[in-house]
């Protein structure tokens, strides 16, 4: 499902070009539906999330897989942008919704032993599409139109539906939580610094990915034939990200793993900076774009397990609403990323793209400290609590 997902989200970056050619419509124009996409579904990832979460797990999904489908039809026959925009639409209504409720499935198919592993391999089905997915979509619109990518989205998840329904475990316990109540969670302060983070780590990245096929075609020079290869090189490095995501995840409990990543995050300020360079050495410059691939889900699994840490520890009823808060998070993070990547393609030019982007992670890095402080304040104030209460039974 997650490679589905993410094929169907960030196709728009492979065929860029095509669809701007095709419907006669500005680049940036068309590059804004990555924002918009992003800007959708924000917000409905939490509140589907928490309302679904009352309601029979697989008949919901179900449900919203078919909202998927149809989705992506509407995208593979648009005649005009206002029909793309509308289907782009649709489609962010209920994808963060699918992914989170593919997280509720963690206690029925592994053990608690193997959960970053499974939270791990839900998020590489979106680096599997930017490794697969995204480039065999670009390969598709070369070849026989940007149209016939979104067509075989539509019958890759025709095919999933079978597969879910052969698979999936039909039975749930649905939430007894009201839906507002669900929301208390966002009062936390370490869930607030997990959002700030995912979010700037988000908009680092997209910055320039949303503008990626441009990059590798005006800055570093790569013949249109290949970037769909260039594609699948970056995908590899996401890949491989998202993968040891799950071991930075298991260094710890609850916001441990996320605010050990300060180090990181100021490497990756540091190759975004040195992506202005491409333009005169190609070759490093192609290196680079590896490297940011590998930077690009390595927050995912570390941030996911704050949120259902925190969740279980404090409000056990919102974990349906604290899965999907990666995925919202993240979502905030593309939409700002993309709109300011649009401005400074359009103002500055595809190389400040990277030295921009470095601004969001350097942002991630500093807020990773704060929420290291918040960790050790919150020790201190269990040590304290847990003082008087002894205190208290010895009297």
């Amino acid at each position: 499902m997650s490679f589905m997902l993410g094929t169907s989200e960030f196709i728009v970056v492979g065929i860029l070009p095509d669809i701007a050619g095709s419907l006669n419509t500005q680049l940036t124009t068309i590059g804004n539906l990555v924002s918009v996409f992003a800007f959708v579904y924000a917000p409905c990832t939490p509140f589907g999330s928490a309302i679904v979460s009352r309601h029979p797990r697989f008949a919901t999904q179900m449900v919203l897989t078919v909202v998927f489908l149809i989705g992506n039809i509407m995208c593979a026959v648009a005649p005009n942008y206002a029909v793309l925009f509308a289907a782009r639409v649709l489609i962010a209504m209920v994808a963060g919704t699918l992914v989170s409720m593919s997280m509720t499935y963690a206690p029925d198919v592994v053990a608690p032993e193997h959960r970053t592993r499974f939270v791990s391999w839900i998020f590489s089905g979106f680096s599997v599409a930017a490794v697969a997915g995204v480039p065999l979509g670009t390969w598709i619109a070369n070849m026989a139109g940007w149209r016939w990518a979104f067509h075989t989205i539509t019958m890759m998840t025709v095919v999933l539906m079978g597969l879910m329904i052969a698979s999936l475990p039909k039975q749930s316990t649905p939430s007894r939580m009201g839906v507002l109540s669900q929301f208390m969670l966002f009062s936390d302060r370490r869930i607030q610094c997990g959002i700030g983070i995912s979010l700037c780590g988000a908009a680092a990245t997209y910055v320039f990915y949303t503008y990626l096929a441009a990059i590798m075609q005006e800055e570093i020079g790569l013949a249109s034939q290949y970037v769909s290869i260039g594609m699948m090189v970056y995908g590899v490095g996401s890949l491989w990200g998202n993968l040891y995501s799950a071991r930075l995840a298991a260094r710890g409990n609850g916001i441990e793993p996320l605010s050990r990543m300060t180090p990181i995050f100021l490497a990756w300020a540091f190759a975004l900076c040195a992506l202005i360079v491409a333009r005169w050495v190609p070759v490093l410059g192609a290196v680079l774009l590896l490297v940011l691939g590998m930077f690009m889900y390595l927050l995912n699994s570390p941030a996911q397990i704050l949120y259902m840490d925190v969740a279980s520890a404090s409000r056990p009823g919102s974990l349906s609403l604290a899965s999907s808060l990666n995925s919202m998070s993240y979502n905030i993070g593309i939409a700002l990323g993309a709109a300011v990547g649009g401005l400074v393609a359009e103002h500055l030019g595809l190389m400040w793209l990277g030295p921009v982007g470095s601004l969001f992670a350097l942002a991630a890095a500093a807020m990773t400290i704060v929420l290291k402080r918040e960790n050790v304040r919150n020790h201190a104030t269990i040590t304290v609590v847990g003082n008087v209460h002894r205190g208290l039974e010895s009297v």
